[in-house]
C-alpha cells in the first residue's frame, strides 16, 4: 500500500505540474496572440502612414510651385490689362503681336505646370471658384448669373490656385 500512496502521490504531482503547464501555456499563447495583434496593428498603421506620406509627397511636389505659379497670374494680369488698354490703330502692329506671343508662351508654361484658367462668363455664381467682388441688377440676367469677369481665375490641377474675381447679377 505505501506504494500505490507513493504513486497516487506522483501521479497528483503529475497532474499538478500538468495543469501548470497548461496554465503556463494557455498565458504564453494569449500573449503570443497579443503579440500578433500588436504586430498586425503596427503593420497596418506603417502602410497607412507609408501610402499618407507617398500622397504627401506627390502632393508637395504637384503643388511645391503654387507661390510662384500665384505670382506669374499677376503677369497675365498685367498682359490683359495692358491689352485692353491698346487703341483700336495700334491692334495691328508688330509690337502687339510680339507682345500676345509672349503672353502665350507664358500661358502655354501654366498649362504645362498643371494651371488653367477657369471660365466664367455667363456662367452660375459658385463660391468654389468665383469671388463676388459686385452685385448688380441686370435686365434678361437671372439673380446669381455671372455678368462680367473683373480679374480671371486658375485652377492648378484640381484645386483653385485663384478664384476668378466677378460681377454678379442681383435679383429684383
Amino acid at each position: 500500500m505505501g506504494q500505490g500512496n507513493g504513486l497516487d502521490n506522483e501521479f497528483e504531482e503529475q497532474l499538478k505540474t500538468n495543469s501548470e503547464l497548461e496554465a503556463q501555456l494557455a498565458e504564453e499563447q494569449k500573449k503570443s496572440a497579443e503579440y500578433l495583434d500588436k504586430y498586425l496593428r503596427m503593420t497596418a498603421e506603417f502602410q497607412n502612414y507609408k501610402r499618407r506620406a507617398d500622397k504627401d509627397k506627390a502632393d508637395y511636389g504637384q503643388y511645391a510651385n503654387q507661390r510662384l505659379l500665384k505670382r506669374l497670374l499677376d503677369v497675365m494680369d498685367s498682359f490683359d490689362a495692358g491689352f485692353k488698354a491698346i487703341p483700336a490703330q495700334f491692334e495691328n502692329e508688330p509690337w502687339v503681336e510680339g507682345m500676345r506671343a509672349v503672353e502665350r508662351q507664358l500661358l502655354q508654361i501654366l498649362e504645362q505646370e498643371g494651371v488653367t484658367p477657369i471660365d466664367a462668363q455667363g456662367k452660375e455664381f459658385d463660391p468654389n471658384f468665383h469671388e463676388a467682388m459686385f452685385y448688380e441688377p441686370a435686365e434678361g440676367a437671372s439673380e446669381g448669373q455671372i455678368l462680367d469677369e473683373l480679374q480671371r481665375g486658375y485652377m492648378l490641377q484640381d484645386r483653385v490656385l485663384r478664384p476668378t474675381r466677378v460681377k454678379v447679377a442681383k435679383g429684383e
